[in-house]
């Protein structure tokens, strides 16, 4: 039982009880889920910058940021591009350029010869010297001085800047004397983990004394820090895991787990099912027989197998006279269900319907209402499959595949479209990107989770090299042979850019340079920019070997199965993460011959570039693969957490706390068991009411 006192809870205490906060700011912060006090004091800052000592200029490199103490040796206002105040300052080490492209006259009187200034900001070079531009300054006779805790920085909204979230923060940490803040974990459940109470964690975390540990603090690695993650992964594993008792009150559609149909199409497979593939098929089959909504994520690496998993599935729910939705996140994935999917189900007698947003009006309109009498059966799309006029006539089972590429509101869309008031459709999603037991444990806690963790007889591992860009004469000989031996390539070509239009620039440079290496040879070209049918010709050509190499962008990520292709070149492979790069490579050794991949690279590269290029040489094995992402980018980029509603984190951090997981397992467990009105307090502070909605997806 949690005891209080009769001091007043920070959590009933409105945020307008805050001096400077009026209706206007109000409105403002409550943008950043700021309603009460207790919600000032868990918005956290998500880094620092240490301003408590003075730098030597001539010690500063670009890059850095650092408070300085200099004297002016000379203003003047330029005119170059643009209007600039450029002002130069020396402290007897080394001399920097201060650069304002925003000032007034009387800024310009300040920066007098021989004025004392302590600035503060980022370090750049500039055309002469190293300079800083716009940095905070105070003049000496003003009182400058410098702070004495490391300065932190919030998440903002527009019209709420850093020094207002710092003036709130303060308050509400004076506050914390005279009120009410519940510690909703237990004593002894913490008694093991040597942190510090909640009180004196949230005071160090955003308001750093002197002497602490600076380099725990930048890390999120001090204990303090470590206490709030601790809290808020609990918060969030509870989140989850109520969500999922919530989603067994409701009903679905009751799926037996015999059906005639799944028989033909298994029988009718020129191969069979790995015994893994097997042993996820009877977990969904046992899940669709319940009546209780199913919520399976399927995970298996690149090539194991996954769709026929789901097109067996998808065979009971039409055998027990519902439809089903395949939806892909992008239209040449949904292409690849569509034909995989058209050549299993049309034999048998099942219509496959399609629906994309590149459809014309009219076939729009045919394809909407035939889905809607339910003479489609089975229909694959992309997003286009959730719009509001799309409407089915019993969708039974919703196949997502790369989920996590898609936002929560635009997964439960298409769930929506299959309830009723009794019932929700069952759902399966599968994902080719291995996801780490840390993150599986936390950003998945309301799923059951399958693994086909066997690829199918014969594959054997791509054997992967990496070369530098010069050696680029090297590599197009290896092409020769590969395809002189009767076996296909991709070559693939990314840009850091996001622009389509230099992604196919590079492209074509690269057939130019092939055509010309290899007049005899029959080069293929597929680029964002072609339209979906000349994608899909070209792709169709490849699969047939009516060419014997591909030059492609990243489009090919996800494509058509070429067992026949056998050599993969990435060009530029320092500029993608991980996980991007290992769904590349799996476009290759999908056959019986031994495949190769060649990670062409730009030297220099950076140690984070030299660390992922390792990896790749290391192994092939998608879950090692994917933890070291999560090590290296952090759950953010691999999640894409911003899309999926629970796992936006203030300040834990999946692959830095992994290490924390089972205590977080178990306090969870203990509280979901033994403390309800702890469960509602914890899920209250960190995650909010608003978001109740999203386990169900």
């Amino acid at each position: 039982m949690v005891t209080t006192t009769q001091r007043p809870a920070l959590d009933s205490l409105p945020i307008t009880k805050l001096k400077g906060v009026g209706a206007a700011v109000a409105e403002k912060l409550a943008a950043l889920g700021l309603h009460n006090v207790q919600d000032v004091l868990f918005h956290l800052p998500f880094r620092y910058q240490d301003r408590t000592k003075l730098a030597k200029v001539g010690t500063l490199r670009p890059g850095s940021e650092a408070v300085i103490s200099v004297e002016v040796v000379m203003a003047d206002v330029v005119f170059r591009k643009r209007r600039s105040l450029m002002v130069r300052v020396n402290d007897g080490t080394g001399s920097l350029m201060l650069r304002f492209f925003h000032f007034s006259q009387k800024q310009v009187q300040q920066f007098t010869p021989g004025a004392r200034l302590q600035c503060f900001g980022e370090v750049r070079r500039g055309p002469s010297m190293l300079e800083m531009v716009h940095p905070e300054y105070r003049l000496q006779s003003q009182g400058a001085a410098l702070e004495d805790t490391l300065t932190p920085f919030y998440p903002t909204t527009e019209g709420v800047q850093q020094p207002t979230l710092r003036k709130l923060t303060d308050q509400a940490l004076s506050l914390l004397d005279g009120h009410t803040l519940v510690d909703w974990i237990p004593a002894d459940q913490l008694a093991q983990s040597n942190m510090p109470d909640l009180v004196s964690a949230l005071k160090m975390v955003h308001r750093p004394t002197q002497g602490s540990d600076v380099e725990a603090l930048m890390s999120g690695m001090h204990p303090a820090h470590r206490r709030l993650a601790l809290e808020e992964l609990i918060a969030h594993r509870l989140g989850l895991r109520l969500l999922r008792v919530q989603a067994q009150q409701n009903q679905a559609p009751v799926i037996p787990s015999i059906s005639e149909l799944a028989g033909q199409l298994q029988a009718s497979l020129s191969f069979t099912l790995t015994s893994a593939q097997q042993r996820v098929l009877n977990e969904v089959l046992s899940n669709m027989e319940t009546g209780e909504p199913m919520l399976r994520l399927v995970q298996g690496d690149v090539g194991a197998g996954k769709t026929i998993v789901a097109a067996l599935a998808a065979a009971h729910a039409v055998s027990a006279g519902y439809q089903v939705a395949l939806m892909a996140p992008t239209e040449i994935l949904a292409e690849q269900h569509l034909l995989n999917f058209s050549e299993w189900f049309e034999p048998l007698g099942v219509n496959v319907g399609w629906l994309s947003g590149k459809l014309t009006a009219a076939k729009r309109r045919d394809a909407i209402e035939s889905v809607a009498m339910g003479h489609q059966r089975i229909v694959v799309g992309t997003h286009a499959l959730f719009q509001n006029d799309v409407e089915f006539k019993n969708l039974g089972l919703a196949i997502i595949d790369e989920q996590h590429r898609f936002g929560v509101h635009q997964r439960m869309a298409l769930r929506n479209k299959g309830a009723t008031e009794a019932t929700l459709p069952h759902q399966l999603i599968m994902t080719a990107t291995p996801i780490p037991r840390t993150l599986a444990m936390t950003a998945y806690a309301d799923l059951d989770c399958s693994i086909i963790d066997e690829l199918p007889p014969g594959r054997k591992p791509v054997q992967t090299v990496a070369m530098e860009s010069a050696r680029r004469g090297e590599v197009v000989v290896g092409v020769e042979k590969a395809i002189a031996a009767g076996r296909q390539v991709y070559w693939v070509c990314t840009l850091i850019e996001e622009s389509e239009s230099l992604q196919a620039e590079a492209a074509e440079d690269a057939v130019a340079m092939l055509t010309e290496l290899l007049p005899d040879r029959r080069i293929g070209l597929v680029h964002g920019r072609m339209k979906s049918r000349e994608k899909d010709t070209i792709m169709q050509q490849f699969k047939a070997r009516e060419l014997d190499a591909l030059v492609a962008t990243t489009v090919i990520e996800v494509g058509v199965d070429v067992p026949n292709a056998s050599l993969m070149i990435i060009e530029n492979a320092e500029r993608l993460g991980l996980s991007q790069l290992h769904q590349l490579r799996g476009r290759v050794g999908r056959g019986s011959a031994q495949s190769s991949c060649v990670l062409l690279y730009q030297a220099p590269l950076s140690q984070n570039a030299k660390e992922r290029i390792s990896i790749m040489r290391k192994t092939n094995d998608g879950f090692v693969i994917a933890q070291k992402d999560l090590e290296i980018r952090g759950a953010g980029e691999v999640l894409g957490t911003r899309q999926t509603g629970l796992a936006e984190f203030r300040i834990a951090e999946l692959g830095r706390d992994s290490d924390m997981l089972d205590t977080v397992s178990d306090i969870g467990d203990f509280l979901l068991d033994n403390k309800p009105v702890n469960v509602k307090g914890l899920i209250r502070r960190w995650i909010g009411e608003e978001r109740k909605d999203y386990g169900g997806v």
